[in-house]
């Protein structure tokens, strides 16, 4: 049967259920794939509450304790959280689709490379965003570059390459808000990833470099369009300073800097097993019982090394068909599940209380635009269709005290 719009649209809907689509972005995705999902993320905002003290009016003195009721109330707090939008978009020339329409396969099999390809573009991105922050950067830069006709950065963190890939947009600024925006020749603010070397820790951008740039070490690399709209992830829900006073989703955090951003330890002293263990007490006095431990494939190499013959593995499924090999550390609380994660910064541990977290969404975490019945979009001008996947959500802890981060 010759293909149209009508029966290819019929069978990319079969091959693109949401089911399948989940199964496709999990498997190399730990927190991802762990973290609750609430999809049901509609209205301008959601609310989560929060008790983080409870009433304080008592004394051995009962003329005290009444005295004390109308100022030590319960303590309450919501984080009004909004979503953010992310998206990933595809397109087949016209030309090639015609010259595949007498095999139905081959016609499949154009829109099928690119909508997988929309589709794990959005994975990544998500993924990335739930270990990172709202300001959007995802690598820093080492030294300012040689000049020449490309410009190759060497990033700060060499496990960040992970970030970054062939094709994308990058921008640098001097600071992760405010600051100054970075360019190449002294004008060219913005350019395209041309090459990207795994082992090095370096990408190379399609932009001269000359006397006139202006990247300096420490600059902070952001994809175009990201800086200062992003998820909120576990960098700012538990971040390695204590919050300030700033309106978090609405909330001050410096009344209560534990309960309200979570606990913090510094293990760079310290092996990595003996930090683990210091954090999940500081977690388990607070009253958490952590359960889930994400930390970089590095980090992760370091402490399974280090435990030798003490090693205890564990294996996880969170969903039929979606496994992932850790090792276990016991706690104060019971045994902690230790995983690595390639989103996760090189910097950082994250122990969890899992069953505080969700992820909320508008429906699945990503979907495929179908709204007026139609995954193929028609784009005249360009002699194309287009297509495109979506998430609209955010991230949220309705107990940031009972999770801390670790830094190395």
């Amino acid at each position: 049967m010759t293909l149209n719009n009508t029966n290819a649209e019929s069978i990319l809907k079969e091959i693109y259920t949401p089911e399948l689509i989940q199964g496709m972005i999990y498997p190399s995705n730990p927190f991802f794939a762990m973290v609750s999902k609430n999809k049901n993320f509609g209205g301008k905002y959601k609310v989560i509450p929060l008790k983080y003290g409870n009433p304080q009016s008592r004394s051995a003195s009962s003329s005290e304790a009444a005295a004390q009721v109308a100022a030590a109330s319960s303590k309450l707090v919501d984080f009004n959280l909004t979503r953010v939008s992310d998206y990933a978009f595809g397109a087949v020339q016209h030309e090639t689709l015609k010259a595949s329409r007498g095999n139905s396969s081959a016609y499949v099999e154009a829109l099928k490379l690119e909508t997988d390809g929309i589709i794990h573009a959005l994975e990544r991105s998500i993924a990335t965003s739930l270990f990172r922050s709202r300001e959007g950067w995802i690598g820093q830069v080492n030294a300012e570059p040689t000049e020449a006709a490309t410009t190759v950065i060497t990033l700060k963190e060499p496990e960040d390459v992970v970030n970054f890939e062939v094709g994308q947009k990058v921008n640098i600024w001097s600071a992760v808000s405010a600051g100054t925006q970075r360019n190449f020749d002294g004008s060219v603010t913005g350019a395209l990833i041309s090459a990207v070397d795994r082992s090095a820790g370096t990408i190379t951008v399609a932009a001269t470099y000359n006397a006139s740039g202006t990247i300096a070490a420490n600059d902070y690399i952001f994809l175009a369009g990201d800086r200062g709209v992003r998820m909120a992830g576990l960098l700012d829900w538990i971040p390695p300073s204590a919050p300030s006073a700033a309106a978090f989703y609405g909330v001050d955090r410096s009344v209560d800097s534990v309960r309200l951003g979570g606990l913090r330890h510094d293990g760079s002293a310290q092996t990595i097993e003996e930090a683990l263990i210091d954090l999940a007490s500081k977690i388990a006095r607070e009253g958490g019982k952590p359960d889930t431990c994400f930390l970089s494939f590095k980090k992760y190499a370091e402490l399974e090394k280090s435990l030798s013959s003490k090693v205890v593995y564990c294996d996880v499924e969170p969903m039929e068909g979606i496994g992932f090999r850790g090792l276990v550390v016991n706690g104060p609380r019971g045994p902690i599940k230790v995983l690595p994660d390639q989103n996760c910064p090189n910097a950082y541990a994250w122990m969890l209380t899992l069953d505080t977290w969700a992820l909320h969404s508008i429906g699945e975490p990503v979907s495929l635009f179908d709204e007026d019945g139609k995954v193929i979009l028609r784009d005249a001008p360009n002699d194309a269709v287009n297509f495109y996947a979506y998430f609209y959500g955010n991230l949220a802890c309705n107990a940031p005290g009972w999770n801390g981060i670790l830094s190395f």
